[in-house]
């Protein structure tokens, strides 16, 4: 379900959906706000949506890897957060 948090930046359309058809309209279009399971966009923008929330919240993303991210805390110690597809150790 992460993919559907993404924020979609360009206009998307799609078919009404099996059994939502709109009586009478059955040729209109959806336009999506948000990201699908199954768009090409989904990953990234989920990752954006993602990666902007770390940084706000103070955590540096590694030069090495993007999916790495780290925070130095008051006691002198770090907190890494490692990030694969849409699942976080």
């Amino acid at each position: 379900t992460a993919f559907l948090h993404g924020e979609l930046e360009e206009d998307i359309l799609m078919s009404q959906p099996e059994g939502f058809v709109v009586p009478g309209k059955e040729k209109y279009a959806c336009s999506l706000k948000k990201s699908l399971y199954g768009l090409k966009q989904s990953p990234r923008q989920w990752y954006k949506r993602f990666d902007s929330f770390m940084v706000e919240h103070g955590f540096d993303r590694s030069p090495y890897d993007c999916c790495v991210y780290h925070s130095k805390v008051e006691d002198g110690s770090y907190i890494y957060l490692l990030l694969y597809v849409d699942d976080m150790l």
